[in-house]
């Protein structure tokens, strides 16, 4: 066959896609991660503003008011500290049989769990048996939340053009203040619309119940997306790895302990805010619908910011945004306290606007890119979810009862939770500058080209095809030859890991 009648086909074996085609499967796979996402941190951060204000009455109230008040925080870390086992699992999973098939299934459950929350009787129905179920379901949201992030954020990157990932994995982020948005907006509207006394009785459950039409939303954008064509790769060239988290590890702590440290300061600052800020504007400030109200518009903000940050990292690399948003973390518990010790209420966004929108937004909207960055395909699952959850755990699950005990330890002063903060903020510091940050390479450098192929010891490695099999096909599922055009546009058969090249003119 001559070099002008050749047919090049794509690695799935059909005709090569135009450059239409593939932008549509594209945005399908922004929406995913951003609609998935949103509706999980919905469901999430529900949890939180319950907890923060409604809780400690309906399930704690034989506690003292501190004592109902950790009570429900504790309840909320339960959630946090089940992150990093579903993170476990999901990685472990994703890492061997794909990155969809755990989004859609841990978007499953986070409905099901919340939908349940808002149907649970209280403590004045059942007694303890209420407390139980309630810590059951924060598990179950805490195992899928644990799930989607890692899976959601590969989704995104893996598909992403290597000068742009910091942008596309943005959209993965941004369903976090949508997230926040709708969560807070929910208990803005039930709040306004319902008395005090409706609100403590059934209005707090509303916002619950509305997650299992949004899973629904969800689900119908996400089943249409399939994984990324550098897994697909690595899935047919035997190299899936038996025990992933072993292998991450054993071979891969480094990265690991990496991503934890990026995760610190920008997750407790998060929690801070958006949780803890509630109930010490209700309990000091005698209003807390400020704070819900700060929060909302911060979130609104992100869905700007957020991308705006990631697109920004993409052009002056990842240290340099984030690092400098870290050093303010650092100072900014401190301004924060001093302005809601006696500062005007009217004037409360501006200040959150700029803890979340100008110093945490910073670190999170690049975050799935510079996570994905520091694993090799192999366990990149494994390793972005487990530094990811380990990381909220230890630097924002714990933040609202951790700063609820310092305010107390500081004999009702709140200076012990911004030296906390700072705390985090250095060893954040010190993580984002030994981060690899392949974004500062203008030319962009792919995702297979940080790590190249897996070299981990074979032993790890399950039972795959023949060295010489293509990926699979969409109808047959037989083995098709990934085809390449040279610089001549004569087309290059290639097989998977190691196999010579062929060339057919």
């Amino acid at each position: 066959m001559s070099a002008a009648t050749s047919t090049t086909t794509t690695s799935t074996g059909g005709p090569r896609q135009g450059p239409a085609r593939v932008f549509d499967g594209k945005k399908r796979v922004l929406a995913s991660a951003f609609a998935g996402t949103t509706i999980e941190w919905y469901d999430f951060y529900l949890y939180g503003t319950a907890a923060a204000l409604v809780f400690n009455v309906q399930f704690f109230p034989m506690a003292t008011e501190l004592g109902g008040i950790v009570a429900s925080f504790a309840t909320l870390a339960v959630g946090v500290i089940a992150r990093p086992l579903g993170g476990i699992v999901a990685g472990h999973l994703g890492d061997r049989i794909g990155r969809k098939a755990l989004l859609v299934a841990s978007l499953l459950l986070m409905g099901v769990a919340s939908t349940l929350i808002g149907l649970l009787p209280t403590f004045d129905a059942i007694g303890w048996w209420a407390v139980v179920g309630l810590v059951v379901l924060r598990i179950l949201q805490g195992l899928s939340a644990g799930a989607e992030w890692g899976g959601s954020a590969l989704l995104s990157v893996e598909h992403a053009p290597a000068r742009h990932r910091g942008f596309f994995g943005s959209f993965t982020q941004i369903g976090s203040s949508a997230g926040m948005l709708l969560a807070t907006g929910a208990f803005f509207i039930v709040q306004n619309v319902l008395s005090a006394e409706q609100f403590a009785s059934f209005g707090w459950r509303i916002p619950f119940l509305l997650s299992a039409l949004l899973v629904a939303v969800g689900l119908w954008i996400r089943l249409g997306v399939s994984d990324a064509p550098e897994f697909l790769e690595h899935q047919a060239s035997g190299r899936v790895e038996k025990a992933p988290l072993k292998v991450l590890l054993t071979h891969h702590r480094r990265p690991l302990l990496v991503t934890i440290g990026l995760r610190l300061a920008q997750n407790a600052v998060y929690y801070l805010v958006t949780v803890y800020m509630l109930t010490y504007l209700r309990d000091e400030r005698g209003d807390s619908s400020s704070g819900v109200t700060a929060v909302m518009i911060a979130s609104a903000i992100g869905l700007l910011s957020t991308p705006f940050w990631g697109w920004l990292s993409d052009r002056v690399g990842r240290k340099v945004v984030s690092v400098t948003a870290y050093a303010a973390i650092g100072v900014f518990g401190w301004v924060l306290f001093a302005y809601l010790e006696a500062g005007p209420l009217a004037l409360l966004p501006l200040v959150v606007i700029l803890g979340i929108n100008l110093i945490h937004d910073a670190v999170y909207g690049p975050q799935a890119a510079w996570f994905a960055e520091q694993f090799p395909v192999h366990v990149r699952y494994s390793g972005v979810s487990l530094g990811y959850q380990v990381g909220t755990v230890l630097g924002g699950g714990l933040m609202p009862l951790i700063a609820a005990l310092l305010f107390a330890a500081g004999g009702d002063t709140p200076w012990l939770i911004a030296g906390y903060l700072s705390v985090l903020a250095v060893l954040s510091v010190i993580a984002g500058l030994v981060a690899k940050d392949p974004a500062r390479d203008q030319h962009g450098t792919e995702l297979t080209e940080l790590h190249g192929p897996a070299q981990d010891p074979a032993p790890g490695a399950a039972a795959g095809p023949a060295p010489d099999a293509g990926p699979v096909g969409p109808a047959t599922g037989a083995r098709t030859p990934r085809t390449t055009e040279n610089a001549a546009g004569n087309a290059i058969e290639s097989a998977p890991a190691g196999t010579p090249e062929r060339t057919t003119v």
